[in-house]
This record gives structure tokens, sequence and C-alpha cells, in this order.
């Protein structure tokens, strides 16, 4: 009976019992913050953020779509961003590329824009 009682507490104090490795790996991941990031220079105030759980550095790349059909870069935003997956959005005007990455900090800097 006294067992019962302590498994009992135990379960009260650690009501959490998910990956717990995860949220300590993305503790110390910091990622760079800018609402308009364009060829080496953030035209708004470039900060930083600091991943929690769930999250990951992310650069969001805005394309124009030219009447081609050619894809010019216009600028990039950079966040942590919750439930972050890579992918592409295409619309008539514009193309959207999102990349997510956790590897390292300030991971999301776009190369080559």
């Amino acid at each position: 009976m006294c067992t019962l009682f302590v498994l009992g507490m135990v379960f009260l104090s650690y009501p959490y019992w998910g990956d717990l490795q995860e949220v300590g790996q993305d503790l110390g991941t910091m990622c760079y913050k800018c609402k308009k990031y364009h060829l080496g220079l953030c035209y708004d105030v470039m900060s930083s953020c600091t991943l929690k759980h769930r999250q990951s550095c992310a650069a969001e790349n805005f394309y124009i779509l030219t009447r081609k059909g050619q894809s010019m870069y216009h600028y990039s935003r950079l966040s942590c961003m919750t439930n972050c997956e890579d992918i592409n959005f295409l619309s008539y005007e514009k193309r959207i590329e999102l990349i997510c990455c956790k590897h390292s900090s300030y991971c999301n800097l776009p190369m080559g824009l």
C-alpha cells in the first residue's frame, strides 16, 4: 500500500514522460531573426532568437515569378519557427521557399543570396 502511494507521487511530480533529450538539445541553439533580409543586409533590426521545444531556425525566401516563369529572388525572412518543414509554395505571381535547420546556431542565414 505504501509503495502504491509513492508511485502515485512520482506520477504527480513528473506528469510529462515525453522525449526530454529533444527538449535539451534545442535549448542552446540560436537563430537569426530579421523581417526583411536581402543580399547580406537586414533592412529591419537584426536580432536573434533561441529555439524552444519543437522549433527550428527558418529562412523564408521570397521570389517573384517573371512572365517566362523564372524565379527572381526578392528577399528573405529569418526567424525561429514551430513545427517547421522544408517546403515550396507556388502561386501565380510568387514563390516562397521555406528552409528549416537546427543542426547549429545561426544556420538560417541564406547562402548565395
